[in-house]
């Protein structure tokens, strides 16, 4: 088994509470998850803590929404290159478009199914 300090982190930006909590839970299993309720609280922790192997980020949240935020990852040296995947309810063509124009890797819709997610974050992470 891998040590807490040698596991891949994600930040996980999801303002719905029962999404974020069964993501959390998914993901613990292999991974060391850190969780964003917003967009604003998202961009500080991304500014202050060390960088994510991986972001995974809702779009719609009250204040800054997702795209905001991986503009602004993207516009910073530390986060530039960092893996996004949007999970979303957005589906419409332009929102994709949008979402993969923004910076996003991977481009999920609401609902989902977690086998689809967490194939995505195994192959953007390695394993």
């Amino acid at each position: 088994m891998t040590a807490p300090s040698d596991r891949r982190r994600i930040l996980l930006i999801e303002d719905d509470e029962s999404v974020r909590k069964l993501l959390e839970r998914a993901l613990s299993n292999a991974y060391t998850v850190e969780s964003a309720s917003d967009g604003l609280s998202a961009l500080r922790r991304l500014a202050s803590a060390p960088t994510p192997d991986l972001v995974i980020c809702d779009i719609m949240m009250p204040g800054v929404d997702g795209l905001t935020v991986a503009r602004r990852m993207r516009s910073d040296a530390r986060t530039h290159a960092t893996p996004i995947i949007f999970l979303t309810a957005r589906s419409a063509p332009r929102d994709l478009i949008a979402g993969i124009q923004a910076g996003a890797r991977h481009y999920l819709t609401k609902p989902f199914k977690l086998d689809d997610l967490l194939q995505k974050v195994r192959k953007v992470l390695g394993g």
